[in-house]
């Protein structure tokens, strides 16, 4: 790992307290950021994570792709924890905490709010991020790659029946144009740049020019997620210093159902046997979230300054530094594997 990975949750802790102390202060800046957005996609933050994901897909050899399906098992473990197990444990803990538990500190229009942006989050598996995570647990970009884009085609079709079963509504109303609009923008151009790209770069007898520019470019991947980080935080930031205590009870099922689920996948990934470099990935696809997708669809359903809108930002706040912790613990465990 190079100097900026190694030291990665130092930045990004640093990015999430200039967020907010920057969205007290020039909130007019964040305001501007946040009228560039189109279908509910805010286009800065798409440029962004852009740029953290092309590195990663210059890296993709679509000749070996074809051989994905010689290992299925994978696949098969990501899609299980998806679709199957990861949404109804979210609903579960929504409804154990702030029904339960949190029951006498929460008014119950507040509650609901909370837990459905909790399912959101739940039914929304990763799409961009993971890419970045599974290139600092040194994760197969190919296997990578086809496990996202199987979980993007399943969520078209699954998304909105499951969420609306959770939600406990029929009319449930998906910005389809946000979830296409944001594959489009988080893996097909991407991919498409990266494939033309290696087109360009790469020999069959020399790796060396596309690897001198891979590595040219990792330091501005690293660079649009401290970027996207800051900005995510400065939108919100009025929120969080005025619900500190909402954060916290909303913060701690999710982090429970965080830990649970990768805690889960991966158990199943060395019980399966599964190589390291597709256990890791196919573990933090399940564990992640697609939060511009939840949070798009919370404020869609229930407005800008509702719960289920602020419970799908807690989910950015927790997931940033968990899952830099997951990839800590991949690293360090990678030898169970061998």
């Amino acid at each position: 790992m190079g100097f900026f990975e190694r030291y990665l949750s130092v930045w990004v802790g640093l990015c999430i307290a200039a967020g907010v102390i920057l969205g007290l202060y020039i909130p007019q800046f964040f305001a501007l950021v946040a009228t560039y957005e189109y279908a509910h996609v805010n286009l800065v933050i798409a440029v962004l994570i852009w740029l953290m994901i092309y590195p990663m897909m210059i890296q993709v050899d679509f000749g070996a792709i074809k051989d994905v399906g010689k290992k299925p098992k994978g696949l098969v473990l990501t899609l299980i924890i998806n679709w199957l197990i990861k949404p109804f444990t979210m609903a579960l803990l929504g409804w154990l905490f702030f029904k339960g538990i949190f029951a006498d500190w929460v008014n119950p229009q507040t509650a609901n709010e909370y837990i459905a942006g909790m399912i959101l989050l739940g039914v929304a598996p990763c799409t961009a991020m993971v890419f970045v995570w599974s290139q600092l647990t040194k994760g197969d970009a190919n296997y990578t790659l086809v496990q996202v884009s199987v979980n993007d085609v399943i969520m078209i079709f699954a998304f909105a029946p499951i969420a609306a079963f959770l939600l406990g509504v029929s009319d449930i109303q998906v910005p389809w144009e946000t979830l296409l609009l944001s594959v489009v923008l988080y893996v097909l151009l991407p991919l498409i740049a990266g494939a033309i790209t290696r087109k360009k770069l790469d020999k069959k007898t020399d790796h060396s020019q596309l690897n001198q520019f891979v590595n040219r470019l990792k330091p501005w991947s690293i660079v649009g997620l401290l970027a996207t980080v800051t900005l995510l935080f400065g939108f919100q930031a009025e929120t969080i210093i005025e619900k500190p205590q909402a954060i916290v009870l909303i913060a701690i099922p999710l982090l429970i159902q965080t830990y649970g689920i990768f805690a889960i996948a991966y158990f199943f990934a060395k019980k399966l046997k599964l190589p390291h470099n597709v256990a890791a990935p196919a573990c933090m696809i399940g564990t992640s979230n697609f939060f511009e997708l939840a949070v798009a669809v919370a404020i869609s359903l229930f407005g800008l300054h509702s719960g289920a809108a602020l419970a799908t930002v807690v989910g950015v706040l927790v997931e940033v530094p968990v899952m830099l912790s997951l990839v800590y613990f991949a690293n360090k465990t990678r030898h169970w594997f061998e």
